[in-house]
């Protein structure tokens, strides 16, 4: 047995070794922690006591309430039934890659279980920076290889042929919104008209709409990049100028009924839309137009798609989107890169061929 007293006055920690070795390697790694102002991690801690302590006190704290809710699921779902009676500092990658692989092997999906291993690589990296474990044993495990989804949004056509499907729709400046500007749905059904300037032709991305613990909430947006200004284009202002003039009518329609929050797009009494419902609205619309079955996400790729197809710069797009990173933008839309490769080189030819 080793015993070594923790920072700052913390108490004492013992180590135990099947040999006096054993144990005199332990308090020399305890020291170190110590020297560098460490916590000293206690030997009995559980993965899935670890597990808890993240979720609470760091994760929590720092990332949006849906975000927790998905994190929170796939730790007391997934991590602590199989992992959590492991002890925290003697976890292995090969205990790891056995979970990845029966998951696997129940029938989850590939993503699904890349973000088990997503999860918990994180809950691991704040353990190491806190000196809780000596290495991110999830980081040595690669994660299962998830099939590619196939982005196919509208065409042109389509896209114009879905425009004129919900043409004089109480909801048709909505689906104007997410095709011809590519907000995330939460963004769009959390538009309030303070974020609108239709005057000046612009709108400020401020917030998106969530359902949290079964209420409808306001939160920030995605990411630091989600936060922006768009220029709307003509098509866009002249929507939502006219669901304005609609919505102030159907408002006097219903009198003391309507429950003013300020949301551009509303129930018939005001209240902020339900995300399942403006979806299920959204395929009776195509359905009805007789377009292929869409997500309303793919509005947004619809959206980028249009975009570059025109020639408009990567970099533009992204900011349009809110994208973090133009990487994303590039590899998402990447279908569409062919055919601007091409129109590239044949402006090329035309720049630098011979005149004769």
């Amino acid at each position: 047995m080793a015993a070594v007293s923790g920072a700052e006055g913390r108490g004492r920690v013992y180590r135990y070794g099947k040999t006096r070795a054993e144990a005199a390697d332990k308090l020399t790694k305890a020291l170190k922690l110590v020297q560098d102002g460490l916590p000293i991690p206690g030997e009995r801690q559980t993965v899935g006591q670890w597990l808890e302590t993240w979720l609470e006190e760091s994760a929590k704290p720092a990332i949006r309430p849906a975000t927790y809710a998905s994190y929170s699921c796939l730790v007391r779902m997934h991590l602590i039934p199989e992992l959590g009676h492991v002890p925290l500092a003697k976890l292995t990658p090969q205990q790891i890659q056995s979970l990845l692989n029966r998951k696997l092997a129940s029938g989850l999906a590939p993503r699904r279980v890349a973000m088990i291993r997503g999860v918990l690589r994180t809950a691991l990296n704040q353990a190491l920076r806190w000196g809780l474990v000596a290495r991110n044993v999830a980081t040595l495990v690669s994660p299962p290889r998830a099939s590619h989804f196939e982005v196919r949004p509208l065409d042109p056509a389509q896209s114009r042929a879905f425009l004129d499907a919900v043409r004089g729709d109480r909801l048709e400046a909505l689906y104007t919104v997410a095709l011809a500007i590519g907000l995330r749905q939460g963004e769009a059904l959390g538009l309030r008209w303070e974020d609108v300037e239709l005057d000046a032709g612009l709108l400020h991305v401020r917030h998106a709409l969530q359902r949290i613990d079964g209420k409808l909430q306001l939160v920030e947006p995605k990411s630091a990049r989600s936060r922006r200004t768009i220029v709307l284009p003509d098509v866009v202002r002249d929507a939502l100028h006219a669901h304005r003039v609609r919505q102030t009518e159907q408002r006097l329609a219903v009198g003391a009924e309507w429950e003013e929050a300020g949301f551009v797009f509303t129930t018939e009494l005001g209240r902020p839309l339900n995300d399942s419902n403006v979806t299920h609205m959204f395929q009776r619309h195509l359905k009805r137009a007789g377009l292929p079955r869409q997500r309303f996400h793919d509005l947004r790729h619809a959206c980028a798609s249009l975009l570059l197809a025109q020639g408009v710069s990567p970099r533009v797009v992204m900011e349009v989107l809110g994208h973090s990173q133009i990487t994303l933008t590039l590899d998402t839309y990447s279908h569409v890169m062919p055919g601007l490769q091409a129109d590239a080189a044949a402006r090329m030819h035309a720049l630098l061929a011979p005149s004769n």
